[in-house]
Parts: structure tokens; sequence; C-alpha cells
């Protein structure tokens, strides 16, 4: 009987550990700074040591990161400029996370989903689709990405060289390095695309008139 109370009640508790994640996970990614890599880190270093199921630790951060980052698309597309621009503390700041965030969206495209926050990408009007299709990869990417790396980090420092710890350690840099790739690839389509674009539409333009230059 006490044994099974024990059980059910560090079960319980187990649950609330990976319900705070999600929260706080969810509330870093909707556009709170800070909270979400520090939780996320936290709990791969707890399940490094044994702590935590790295599995539900990294499936709850993916959930939670798509979550966060509608509900700070939905603020973004709603209040987002508003919210930054209106007068108060920080606000030069936050003029400046809004215009450089407006910029990275006119030279990266929906690439620029992986560098800024969420809201901005509302205030640039993403379509929705595209955001929740993007935004789940970026998420993804950075949770598996730091998750696994930090989870092998942990083992190895305490100890574990076994093929697991080595393989997370390797796999999560492995995941974060063809994400780099992939993006840049992404970006040099698309400047090569837009650089096209722009030279159709130079040579479509009439010449001037020979009258005009002789003026």
């Amino acid at each position: 009987m006490h044994t099974l109370a024990a059980a059910e009640s560090s079960a319980s508790a187990g649950s609330w550990v990976y319900f705070g994640i999600f929260a706080l996970v969810m509330l870093g990614w909707a556009g709170i700074p800070g909270i979400g890599a520090t939780v996320l880190g936290a709990a791969t270093v707890a399940a490094s040591q044994g702590k935590l199921n790295i599995t539900a630790v990294l499936i709850v951060a993916i959930i939670a990161v798509e979550f966060g980052g509608m509900v700070g698309y939905s603020v973004g597309i709603r209040w987002g400029r508003a919210l930054l621009s209106h007068p108060g503390p920080f606000l030069a700041r936050r003029q400046g996370v809004l215009t450089a965030g407006e910029a990275m969206y006119v030279k990266w495209g929906r690439l620029a989903v992986f560098f800024t926050p969420c809201m901005v990408s509302g205030i640039a009007k993403m379509k929705y689709f595209q955001f929740v299709v993007w935004n789940f990869l970026a998420g993804a990417i950075y949770v598996v990405s730091v998750g696994l790396s930090v989870y092998g980090a942990g083992k190895i420092a305490t100890g574990h060289h076994d093929p697991v710890s080595v393989g997370s350690l390797v796999g999560g840099l492995a995941v974060g390095a063809a994400a780099f790739l992939l993006g840049r690839r992404y970006y040099r389509r698309r400047k090569a695309r837009r650089g096209g674009a722009l030279g159709g539409l130079g040579a479509a333009m009439p010449a001037p008139a020979a009258a005009d230059e002789e003026n």
C-alpha cells in the first residue's frame, strides 16, 4: 500500500513537472525572452541525470513551441505594432526589434521565422498556414538540436561515454548544422529568384525615346 501510494505520488509530481515545462516553454516562444531556452536547457540537463525522460521533454517542448508560436503570432497580427511602438520603457529597443524584424522578412522571407519573435511574423502579416508550418519546423529543429546536444553533453560530463550519450551530442549538433546549411541554400535561391525578377522587370521597361535623349 505504502509503495503504491509513493509510486502514484511520484508519477503525479512528474506530470506536473512536464506541465510546467510546457507552460514555460510556451510563454518563452510566445514572446517572453529568456524563459524558453532556460527551461529547455534545465529540463534536458535533468534528463541527462536520469531525473526526467528525455523523449518526453523533447515532445512536450515541441508541442509547447508550436502553441506558443501561434499565441505570439495572434498577438502580433492584432496588437503587435501598437505594443512595440507604445510610449514607455524600452521604447527604442522595442522599435529596434520591430524594424529589424521587418527588415529580416524582406531579406529572408519565410525563413525569418527562425530568427525573429513570433509576434513579428504576425506584424509582417505572414499567411497563417505558412506560419504554422514554418514555426513547427523552427521549433522542432531548435528543440531537437539544443535538447539532444545539452542532453549528450550532460551525460558525457558525468562520465557516460556510451553510444547513446555520444550519439545524442553528435546528433543534436548535426541537426543544427544541417538546418544552417539548408537555410543558407534557401536564402541563396530566394536571392537568385529576386534578382532574376528584378532583372526581368528592368528589361521589360521601355527604353527612353530618342527625342528624350537629345533633350
